[in-house]
């Protein structure tokens, strides 16, 4: 077996005991038989058992915790093995409150030979246990009669009033005429004498006057035992003359040494009518280097409590410990491209490409646009291009290049984002038929989701273009915003590449953040193209209409396109240019340019810091007159930190527009601060001096402009398509060699 195959051995083996600790699960809750009010039949056994008996015994056992290889197996078989007349736990006798631990315990029990009452304890009150424990055994509180005695049941979990509880002991023990008393209650009355260690305040009987109330009670009454469990020691104390013990060593957790140890405590009630009582130790082997290992053996049983089943969920664990130990140490990694690949035969043949995207045209993004970009470019290489993307109200009605599909919900005023339904199949018949050479998901997640499922189905490489930075959207999201920024758009981004056979990304910085993060998958470093052309040949008269529509006059026009929502950062630009307002004589305005579901909030803001003169919110406009808001601005002014490249920077400076831009992942990639632009911190007062800068002076506005003209000539549509065709030829080559 080669290491590929025993890595998918151990990982079908995980998932096979899943399935099996689902199946358990399913079964012991479905499948066992269903029981209900238990100690009914075993009062009526103990009373049975003790009817014209004079003396007789019982044992106590406490803190069984559901355990099968110390109580099951070993405590049971001796006390099948005594005279013993019947047994009592005081208290944690399951390891929690969960249905399937009281299914397990009934199971546990059933191999004695002799009837049994349990005590509700702390474990059986966890976990919603309380109501459990009613249906299945009884109620919390109880009395009876055997024999010549009375057993007391008390409930110290504070789920019955303990002044309740207390005026009920008193009742009974006035009327009692029983030669004997003995008192069961979860938590230790007395603390023992020597402290222990792992002992907690709370691990005994609280509130505090309870303990002492119940005390009082019990002397004046009179006793002849107490016994109580949850703390995992044999500890005996006296208090007027009434013996408390605390017993809890019936499979939990000890440490096996002198007052921590496997036990149970035998009671005997003599026919002269005295009551003695003993300690059975249960003997975990005889050398000392043996009796280690059993006790370490034990401690595995005890500390998971249900037989095998905790116990193939720890080798499962180890399992997966070391299927990552052998991939760190065993499996080689070659961390260097394979410059072995040809990608020759793929750059010749015209390629089918499917396209994955969450959002498309007409909604109006730069994904969108980025997308329909390259569409084109691949269109112009002779390849064929299918995009499958979210259905939209105000869409044309025929589109050979589009695989639509049906919305089910969408978040925003403006449905920025739709939630397609992906669960489509008449899409992934069209997808199918479509038979395409390579996938090209655009986010990763949903929509982009299907893509990578789509590729595995089809058999064909994903590559995934990594757009959008993810931790900028949390209030898009309802988790909490730190949650959302700090771990989980990180994981989703990180995971979802690594599903990938490519990545590419716009920008060095960007590529550096995925490395960061934990991206393993062979990235290509490739800027979006923008169509430089088109930035150059606008219609003079259309302009002349725009400066018109917009009353501009000789006043310089700073322009801003961008989605109105949260994380584009448009509050910035309205504090900053009320600040500038305050610092310059000199006419300005600043157009902005896009739609978004913060549109109306924006504007009101506007109008109340009484900057509509300075700021005008354009709305959207069609793709094919961007050009021209672009080359009604002398500057151009950006805040968003959310940027992997910055798309509209680009094409500002197409346009002939230096850039005045907050500093960040996309942006630094493509603003050299000084020669085309200028790129700041987040602070507004830096920010609002440099735009100044460039409303005052004229030969370095200009000066600017020219050089981010010739820094957006590389950027041409045509020399995008060209770049990503060869990363598809290079990724199809390195599928297909492993294959």
């Amino acid at each position: 077996m080669n290491k590929t195959k025993l890595l998918k051995a151990l990982f079908y083996l995980n998932i096979a005991v899943v399935v099996g600790l689902i199946g358990y699960k399913i079964y012991l809750n479905l499948v066992t038989s269903e029981f209900e009010a238990k100690h009914t039949d075993q009062l009526a056994a103990i009373s049975a058992r003790l009817e014209g008996q004079e003396s007789y015994s019982f044992a106590v056992v406490g803190n069984i915790n559901n355990s099968v290889g110390i109580f099951e197996r070993r405590i049971i078989p001796m006390l099948n093995d005594t005279t013993i007349d019947f047994l009592v736990s005081a208290g944690n006798a399951v390891s929690s409150g969960g249905e399937d631990k009281y299914r397990a315990i009934k199971g546990t029990l059933s191999h004695l030979n002799m009837p049994y009452l349990l005590t509700f304890g702390n474990n059986e009150y966890e976990e919603f246990g309380s109501f459990r424990f009613y249906d299945h055994y009884g109620p919390h509180f109880f009395s009876f009669t055997a024999g010549s005695s009375r057993f007391i049941f008390l409930d110290s979990t504070g789920k019955t009033p303990w002044q309740w509880q207390l005026r009920w002991l008193t009742d009974i023990l006035k009327t009692d005429n029983s030669e004997h008393r003995f008192v069961y209650i979860g938590h230790p009355p007395l603390e023992p004498e020597e402290e222990f260690f792992l002992a907690e305040e709370d691990d005994f009987l609280q509130p505090l006057e309870f303990r002492q109330a119940l005390l009082k009670t019990l002397s004046n009454f009179g006793v002849d035992g107490v016994f109580s469990s949850n703390v995992s020691i044999y500890s005996e104390r006296e208090y007027n003359d009434t013996p408390y013990i605390t017993t809890g060593g019936a499979g939990g957790l000890v440490l096996n040494q002198d007052e921590s140890f496997y036990h149970y405590v035998k009671v005997t009630v003599s026919a002269d009518g005295s009551v003695a009582h003993s300690v059975e130790k249960l003997e975990i082997g005889q050398h000392p280097i043996l009796k280690q290992l059993e006790s370490l053996w034990f401690f595995i049983h005890s500390l998971f409590y249900v037989g095998y089943l905790n116990f193939i969920l720890l080798v499962s664990l180890f399992l997966i410990i070391s299927t990552k130990l052998y991939n760190a140490v065993f499996v080689g990694k070659e961390y260097y491209p394979d410059y072995d690949i040809d990608p020759g035969p793929w750059s010749k043949k015209r390629l089918r490409v499917a396209m994955f995207t969450n959002n498309y045209l007409p909604f109006i993004g730069g994904v969108p646009i980025s997308i329909e970009r390259l569409r084109k470019g691949l269109v112009k290489l002779k390849d064929t291009v299918l995009v499958v993307a979210p259905r939209y109200q105000k869409q044309k009605e025929k589109e050979q290049h589009v695989v639509r599909m049906p919305s089910l919900f969408s978040f925003g005023d403006k449905s920025e984002f739709r939630f397609a339904n992906i669960f489509s199949g008449a899409v992934r018949k069209k997808v199918k038929a479509f038979k395409p050479d390579l996938i090209h998901v655009h986010h990763p997640f949903w929509i982009g989701s299907l893509g990578v499922f789509m590729a595995r189905r089809l058999k064909v490489p994903v590559v995934y273009t990594y757009h959008t930075r993810l931790e900028h959207y949390a209030h898009f999201v309802f988790l909490p915003g730190s949650l959302f920024r700090n771990i989980i758009a990180h994981f989703l981004v990180r995971r979802f590449a690594n599903k990938c056979d490519g990545v590419i990304v716009p920008t060095q910085s960007t590529e550096e953040y995925l490395r960061m993060i934990g991206v393993k998958r062979p990235t290509y470093v490739q800027p979006t193209g923008i169509e430089f052309d088109s930035f150059q040949q606008v219609d003079r008269k259309q302009l002349e209409a725009l400066r018109q529509q917009q009353n501009l006059g000789d006043e310089t026009v700073f322009v801003s396109v961008s989605r109105l929502s949260n994380e584009k950062n448009i509050d910035f630009m309205i504090e900053a240019v009320a600040q500038l307002k305050e610092q310059t004589d000199k006419p300005f305005r600043l157009l902005i340019v896009g739609d978004g579901h913060q549109r109306h909030r924006l504007q009101e803001r506007i109008n109340d810091m009484e900057l509509q003169q300075y700021i005008i919110l354009v709305g959207a406009v069609p793709p094919e007159q961007v050009a021209s808001w672009y080359q009604l601005g002398d500057a151009f002014l950006f805040a968003s930190q959310s940027e992997t490249q910055g798309m509209v920077i680009l094409e500002a400076m197409a346009a002939g527009l230096p850039v005045v831009a907050v500093r960040s992942s996309g942006i630094d990639d493509v603003v050299e601060d000084g020669h085309n632009g200028y790129k700041t911190p987040a602070r507004q007062a830096l920010w609002c001096e440099r735009v100044k800068q460039l409303l005052d002076d004229d030969a370095l506005r200009q000066s600017m402009a020219e050089n981010a003209l010739a820094f957006a000539r590389d950027y041409s549509v045509e020399k995008f398509s060209d770049d990503v065709r060869h990363i598809y030829a290079e990724t199809l080559a390195r599928y297909h060699q492993k294959k």
